[in-house]
């Protein structure tokens, strides 16, 4: 008998970041009171899903994300290092795509591999430590389902290799809003198909939301 068990990977919602920097790994970075919107938001929204199992990264907005889920199912929030943010090495800095960061000489040695990439973790590494996550996930919620809260990048990351799509692109082509969910769909062991929601897309605002976000609901299936 096939035994179907779905783990959603949801980004964290908006941090509060006045000072607008890349802030990584670093702690002390919590939800605004429009995070927690949309954290509640996605708690409603999966309050009649049959959820076995929550866990989040271990940074404060990870895990304020998935207090609300985990509260609406009864269940206390575990904590799996392999949810972590990406390592980069211009965290705690204004970095971004469009700042005139790329001609700055001092960034240039960091930014000579775009395919590993030479700024932060290797994209393989991300891969590694979030498969081992999902299956860890699906292993607890067998024939239910199960939420983990991460990041941006490696839930993108994850989603491109099972979906067996390059691992370098561009960041701002990346569909994966706030609290957004990216739910891969096990039959057994063997991821089956991979959709796409966001539930609280209404609570974002339009600066952040994605460039081209699939059809609410959609997804890619895999053959046998």
């Amino acid at each position: 008998m096939s035994e179907i068990t779905v783990v959603h990977l949801m980004r964290h919602g908006e941090v509060a970041n006045p000072d607008g920097v890349l802030y990584g790994r670093l702690p002390g970075y919590h939800l605004s009171d429009l995070g927690r919107q949309m954290a509640d938001r996605v708690a409603e929204h999966l309050a009649s899903r049959n959820v076995a199992y929550v866990c989040a990264s271990p940074l404060e907005r990870a895990q304020e994300t998935a207090a609300p889920i985990a509260e609406a199912h009864g269940l206390d929030v575990a904590t799996d290092e392999r949810l972590i943010e990406a390592e980069n090495v211009f965290q705690g800095r204004t970095f971004g795509v469009g700042d005139g960061a790329l001609k700055r000489p001092e960034n240039w040695r960091h930014l000579v591999n775009p395919f590993k990439p030479s700024w932060g973790e290797p994209y393989l590494d991300q891969v590694v430590r979030m498969m081992g996550a999902l299956d860890a996930a699906k292993d607890a919620a067998r024939g239910r389902e199960a939420v983990l809260v991460s990041h941006q990048l490696p839930i993108w990351i994850v989603r491109s290799y099972v979906e067996r799509r390059r691992l370098w692109h561009d960041p701002r082509r990346r569909q994966c809003t706030l609290a957004s969910l990216t739910s891969f769909t096990y039959d057994g062991n063997r991821i089956v198909s991979v959709g796409y929601s966001e539930p609280a897309i209404d609570l974002v605002p339009a600066h952040l939301r994605a460039g081209a976000r699939p059809v609410q609901g959609k997804g890619k299936a895999f053959g046998a």
